[in-house]
């Protein structure tokens, strides 16, 4: 019963939710400040979580001019306690004195650099203070008191002993921790290992009476400390989430830890644009923050991304509203990256209090803030890798023209713009807007609802009833089968390119594959927090005049459930003029298979291809209007240099070499290609060694 009255709760978003947790005067407005784990990552722990290092970081986030911007946090991750054993008498986290000779000294010192001091701990008891029953701080209890029976594990790490909070002493226990961080000056806390999520998505352990003690301890200690819990947290539980915490991380670690040389990658950046979506409308002044996790920008190479791919994390960062908190080496920041850290103008946008919901979808999306005074933060982003056009129409955004549109990366005035607006981005780029609406609003199109009872299934897929679904019915088990999708029969009466918003669900990501009418599938990929709770998004799809066939399903991988599709507008949207083409949904000869992969396009990717003429990967339908030399972006992976031959219709093929540092997550290159007026053929193998894994190609025109 909890768990359903949760989601019933959940799906009456947004409502007003008074929030303790940001009552206590830090969670008005995402923060801004640097975490040590993104570089623990990638160096030796010891030498970053050290009192030298970190006096050096606060010292080098001050004379950068950041910390005069609001970057104010200075926050100390896994590694700054003792660790399991070594608590002190009552129980409590201390601190690494070999690490930290002068915590308290070490503590001061931010402080005297105007910032903020953040720590790290997890749910529950250390075992060892349960085995020697340590006595709870100003009560008469003892470790034995309050640990749940059976002992269990106390978090998703299972590092520690379940707590019992109906227990005398246990919320005692919390207090006393939270007041001795509170004495030494902590103005910070964040909670890992938190579930239901941290990849426990289960009540199993059910870390929500933590998180709940935790945020009554703040408030008793009378010291103002932002209160944040991580990670991958189960969106089926937010009202308790948005009660008790300042924020929540909504996806694992945006580090490469191990997967590649760098800090990140692009892949995972890309993975926030997709995870976001069915959390946009949880956040706020009153709800707590939803964390995307640090933003690794300023460092260079270090960062593992292009300064392009920086300014674009920057901007998604801001239009979500979420904590600015950096991981990079604040001793080595860049100029670029101070350029960018320093801007103000997009700094506001992450303050705004307004975080942005998505308008449109797919490869080249539209994020957008209303901020209520008839003025928009509008974004622009294109996630191909190759230069590809963007486009926004204001009716999308309820008016007809804007007044003024200004460039906020460049601080420029653009002047007035009607109907919409256009740019060309290049790969992994963005354009980030401040509009000012014109007078006067568009006629709004009516839309067909087809909710999911109006489709027609096939193979496996099942009709459910579903409580939070707008239809009162779902579709599941959509894919991992060509045989297993659903059918939506749609009629316009003008052919031309329309707006389909698809209201689906998934914990994880997830992936659409979408046929209009037997055109080049669509890949829609998705990312959520809840299996329950349905999200919109919006992507362009072209019509013909009379009945359409639009086709729901994922051969080769999983798709979210599906509560409806809405089909509006008039015919005259933008049509991206890129085409995905998946490498697992080519024509497989000899060894090559497809696999699951979570980090890829369509969640499935071709591998086992080459080491032999006839393992290739042939794509028999690649489609282009007019003959030309076209850019086809190639999705990869591989761990060390391996090459792909590449043959195109009836030319010679040729070998383009790649390199990588893993088989877990893709990595793109882009090229150009002759193709014919027409269907064409583009096949990849390689005769005489193992080529890379094949994740998809992307198709389109030149820009010049």
């Amino acid at each position: 019963m909890r768990f359903f009255f949760t989601l019933i709760f959940a799906a009456l978003l947004p409502l007003s939710i008074t929030a303790a947790a940001q009552m206590n005067g830090v969670g008005a407005k995402p923060y801004l400040g640097w975490s040590t784990f993104s570089e623990q990552t990638i160096v030796a722990s010891s030498t970053v979580m050290n009192e030298q290092n970190i006096t050096a970081q606060s010292d080098a986030m001050k004379k950068s001019g950041l910390t005069d911007r609001g970057f104010v946090y200075i926050n100390l991750d896994a590694g700054w306690s003792s660790g399991n054993g070594t608590d002190d008498q009552y129980g409590r986290p201390h601190w690494n004195s070999i690490a930290f000779p002068d915590f308290l000294g070490l503590i001061r010192h931010i402080h005297d650099n105007g910032q903020k001091v953040g720590i790290y701990i997890n749910p529950g008891i250390a075992s060892d203070d349960v085995n020697n029953n340590t006595p709870i701080f100003g009560t008469a209890y003892q470790a034995k008191d309050i640990v749940a029976m059976p002992i269990t594990c106390g978090n998703a790490f299972c590092d520690t002993d379940k707590i019992d909070f109906t227990k005398p002493g246990a919320q005692e226990y919390i207090n006393s921790i939270v007041d001795q961080f509170a004495s030494w000056g902590v103005d910070f806390i964040k909670m890992d290992g938190v579930t239901p999520g941290s990849d426990n998505d289960t009540l199993s352990i059910n870390n929500i009476p933590d998180v709940h003690a935790m945020n009554v301890a703040i408030a008793q200690s009378g010291r103002p400390i932002w209160f944040t819990i991580s990670w991958a947290l189960d969106e089926d539980y937010i009202t308790d989430w948005q009660q008790n915490a300042n924020a929540r991380r909504i996806e694992n670690d945006i580090e490469c830890e191990g997967d590649c040389p760098f800090l990140t990658e692009w892949q995972r950046v890309q993975l926030r644009f997709y995870d976001l979506i069915g959390w946009e409308r949880t956040a706020g002044r009153s709800l707590g923050w939803n964390d995307l996790d640090a933003l690794e920008v300023g460092n260079g190479a270090t960062d593992g991304l292009t300064n392009t791919e920086q300014k674009t994390a920057m901007t998604f960062w801001a239009m979500a509203n979420t904590p600015f908190f950096l991981g990079g080496d604040l001793t080595k920041l860049t100029d670029y990256g101070k350029k960018l850290l320093t801007n103000d103008e997009v700094l506001a946008v992450n303050q705004s209090g307004h975080p942005a919901v998505q308008v449109t979808g797919g490869f080249t999306p539209v994020w957008v803030s209303d901020l209520g005074n008839g003025s928009y933060y509008v974004a622009l982003f294109n996630l191909n890798a190759f230069p590809s056009e963007v486009t926004v129409d204001w009716k999308d955004l309820g008016f007809s023209g804007a007044f003024d549109v200004r460039d906020l990366w460049d601080h420029r005035d653009l002047g007035p713009t009607y109907q919409s607006f256009s740019d060309v981005l290049p790969g992994h780029g963005a354009r980030l807007l401040k509009v000012m609406a014109a007078t006067g609003h568009p006629a709004v199109s009516s839309s067909q609802i087809l909710g999911a009872e109006t489709a027609t299934i096939y193979g496996g897929t099942q009709l459910n009833q579903c409580s939070t679904c707008a239809s009162g019915y779902k579709l599941t088990d959509l894919g991992i089968g060509a045989s297993n999708y659903a059918i939506f029969n749609v009629k316009v009466k003008v052919a031309g390119v329309y707006r389909m918003e698809v209201d689906s669900m998934t914990n994880g990501t997830r992936s659409f594959i979408v046929n209009v009418n037997g055109d080049p599938a669509i890949t829609l990929n998705l990312s959520g927090g809840s299996s329950n709770l349905p999200f919109p998004t919006t992507i362009p799809v072209r019509l013909k005049a009379g009945m359409n066939s639009i086709e729901f399903g994922n051969p080769a991988s999983y798709p979210p459930d599906l509560d409806r599709i809405l089909i509006s507008g008039d015919g005259h949207e933008p049509f991206p003029a890129s085409t995905t083409y998946e490498g697992e949904l080519a024509t497989l000869s000899g060894s090559a298979t497809q696999s699951y992969c979570g980090n890829c396009s369509g969640v499935s990717t071709a591998g086992n291809i080459g080491d032999g003429a006839q393992n290739t990967v042939t794509f028999t339908n690649v489609t282009v209007p007019v003959a030309g030399t076209y850019q086809m972006e190639v999705d990869y992976r591989t761990s060390g240099p391996r090459s792909f031959f590449i043959t195109v219709n009836d030319n010679p093929a040729q070998e383009l070499d790649l390199n990588g540092y893993t088989f877990s997550t893709p990595t793109s290159t882009v090229i150009p290609v002759q193709l014919n007026a027409g269907t064409n053929q583009i096949q990849f193998g390689n005769p005489s060694n193992f080529a890379p894994d094949l994740d998809s190609i992307n198709i389109a025109p030149t820009i010049h």
